[in-house]
């Protein structure tokens, strides 16, 4: 053992991915491993705080887009397209109609997301970074770079003006900076086990919220298993972003990498965990609210069996 030659932490997860993806996604696995082990592709995440008319400009200017309003756009033109099918087949008397019918009356996909966020991407195949952000007049950072997936979830709690929202596992705060974008939250709790976490976390408030804007988040360091204790039944919308494999960060980076052979007993307890932050998530909602739960991995015992 002591001669052994030491296996990086990288290499160990793309050994275990090609094992267990590999059966997951079958044929489909060289493509997804291709993207996996691909640059990451940052988005630019519009401060609302800041002047975000000079901002969108600017970022314009250097050929990014909007990826939240495109693609509001094109789901818009792909319904549209559903309701002319299903008239035509119609009136040429197809028995499909009914089927087609009931799909034309789901709600405009304008009515599924929450409004105010924008975030830009560069065009695909296209890896450029965006500058740092700056500070504006009032010192109020222009733009926050995350992962442009990131933002997903945070579309997917469909906030609606003055819920109560639940950021179980805020850290490092991304998702935590563009629920307050959507500027609907009556309260806002922002909660993650680190302690160190939690300062990073309360620097990303610093730098791109106005003070006022901040005292209502209420930012705590609370393990998230046990928040039944704190309260329960408060929240209309609760966002259960759950520690995991992190895909990208297992295959690219060896710092803080979970596939370190002295972390294997907390990859191993993964499920468990995410599954008992659910469970606080869903104890945490209000009857009638919703829950999104999100990871960083492609695992179907990080994502569909920890919901099953």
């Amino acid at each position: 053992a002591a001669t052994a030659p030491r296996v990086p932490s990288a290499a160990l997860a793309l050994q275990n991915f090609d094992m267990n993806y590999g059966l997951q996604f079958g044929e489909a696995w060289p493509s997804v491993r291709v993207g996996l082990l691909s640059e990451q592709k940052y988005g630019a995440l519009v401060n609302g705080f800041a002047d975000v008319d000079l901002v969108s400009q600017e970022l314009e200017l250097l050929n990014a887009a909007d990826f939240v309003s495109e693609g509001l756009r094109k789901a818009q033109r792909l319904q549209q397209g559903s309701v002319v099918e299903a008239a035509e087949r119609e009136q040429s008397g197809s028995q499909e109609v009914a089927g087609e019918r009931q799909a034309a009356e789901l709600p405009p996909p304008s009515a599924l997301v929450t409004p105010n966020i924008k975030c830009y991407t560069f065009p695909r195949g296209d890896i450029t970074r965006f500058r740092a952000a700056r500070p504006d007049v009032l010192g109020i950072l222009n733009y926050y770079l995350l992962d442009a997936a990131s933002i997903l979830p945070v579309l997917a709690l469909n906030i609606q003006p003055g819920d109560f929202v639940l950021d179980l596992c805020a850290a490092p705060g991304g998702k935590t900076l563009a629920i307050l974008q959507t500027g609907l939250c009556g309260c806002l709790a922002a909660n993650d086990v680190s302690i160190s976490r939690t300062k990073r976390l309360q620097q990303v408030l610093n730098s791109y919220v106005p003070k006022q804007r901040r005292e209502t988040v209420c930012v705590t360091s609370w393990d998230g298993r046990n928040w039944e204790e704190l309260e329960s039944s408060t929240f209309h919308k609760v966002l259960v972003d759950v520690p995991c494999t992190a895909d990208r960060h297992s295959v690219m980076e060896e710092e803080n990498n979970i596939f370190h052979k002295r972390r294997s007993k907390e990859r191993q307890m993964l499920p468990m965990l995410q599954l008992q932050l659910l469970v606080a998530g869903i104890l945490a909602t209000v009857p009638g609210g919703e829950v999104v739960y999100s990871t960083c991995s492609l695992s179907q015992l990080q994502n569909e069996y920890v919901i099953e």
